[in-house]
């Protein structure tokens, strides 16, 4: 027969709200008392009935973490970080069960996975990576969201654009990355080598980080009189190829801007995965990096700093940004002013970008 809080009570000669204060970790009990209570949980390994639990709070202690691809470090990156802090070993105490739900990049999936979460009466949802840029989906969620934090849901969006509820609850928290800012750092790099034929492999079209990263690009090549606003939107529109955020995309995508271009000195890609993509590319058809063409990329992912030669590229601080995250989530942590907090963006410059063959010579 199964153990019950009552069987606890008596085995650690107390009440059974006591037991239950304990539990919940939500009252102050004596250090005495909370470690009788402990060990005759030990010792009858009694086990809390969650649902029951659940249903008798506002909500469980289910954190829900939506990412696009379990499989991309990017997301991995983040994933972990944020489990460390809401998890059960979590240093702080009062861990909750972390459910990493895999959308697959379909919006489909992620309004699934919330309608899911609200039924679950999930503590918190963190939302990571890019938002779909649709109208209707973003409504969709943002009623979904609604309905969470009306529930007493905790939610924070990592590496999302800000997002405003409807009514007086005001922008959800918000840890926003600078990736409009980065990308323009990152394309003034290489005009500052020298470097006019530049070739840019986006991600998806609908994804908001696709179009941030794209806008900075755009942004450092019209300030040195080589973009749309300058009448070489038809040149930019040439030298960028749209693809995934996947090493396929960027061979592809590389081939066909060669195809396009062969005078390109220099390809950007839309992540670090991409990039190694256009490196294998490039070295497929002959071409050296950075002899013939240079490569940059864009997360800093662990593997960016290993290949060879080592790639240039932005680094977005993704451990620490989950692990804020998940102080934000569990309430450790206040909310930033206004709700929204900017990650800043770091150049980091490496092997794989040089000055164009024709400078060097």
């Amino acid at each position: 027969m199964a153990v019950t809080l009552a069987d606890v009570a008596a085995r650690a000669g107390v009440s059974s709200a006591t037991v239950s204060r304990v539990l919940n970790g939500n009252y102050p009990v004596a250090g005495s008392t909370r470690e009788r209570v402990q060990r005759a949980v030990a010792e009858l390994d009694y086990v809390v009935n969650g649902q029951a639990r659940a249903l008798a709070a506002a909500t469980s202690d289910l954190v829900g973490v939506l990412v696009n691809d379990v499989a991309d470090p990017f997301f991995g990156l983040i994933a972990s970080a944020l489990q460390a802090e809401i998890g059960v070993g979590a240093a702080e105490p009062g861990g909750k069960l972390t459910v990493v739900c895999n959308t697959g990049g379909s919006p489909e999936a992620e309004l699934t996975y919330l309608t899911l979460l609200e039924r679950q009466r999930a503590a918190g949802v963190v939302l990571t990576g890019g938002a779909v840029d649709s109208p209707t989906h973003s409504a969709a969620v943002t009623a979904r969201l609604a309905r969470l934090a009306a529930s007493g849901t905790r939610i924070v969006l990592c590496g999302r654009p800000p997002l405003t509820l409807p009514g007086d609850s005001g922008p959800l928290t918000t840890l926003a990355f600078d990736n409009r800012g980065g990308a323009r750092r990152l394309t003034e790099h290489l005009l500052s080598l020298g470097h006019r034929r530049i070739g840019y492999v986006s991600g998806p079209a609908e994804r908001s980080t696709t179009g941030h990263r794209l806008a900075g690009h755009r942004a450092a090549l019209a300030a040195h009189g080589m973009g749309p606003e300058t009448g070489a939107g038809a040149d930019a529109d040439l030298l960028t190829v749209r693809g995934g955020y996947d090493r396929d995309a960027g061979y592809d995508a590389t081939l066909e801007l060669l195809r396009r271009d062969m005078g390109v000195t220099a390809i950007v890609a839309a992540n670090d995965t991409v990039a190694l993509g256009v490196c294998a590319a490039l070295r497929d058809r002959g071409l050296s990096i950075p002899g013939d063409v240079s490569v940059a990329g864009f997360d800093d992912l662990p593997f960016s700093a290993d290949t060879s030669p080592a790639l240039t590229t932005v680094r977005i601080p993704l451990q620490e940004a989950g692990a804020r995250a998940g102080r934000l989530v569990m309430g450790r942590l206040a909310a930033p002013p206004g709700g929204v907090a900017t990650i800043a963006t770091e150049l980091m410059v490496r092997g794989s970008t040089a000055p164009p063959a024709t400078s060097r010579s």
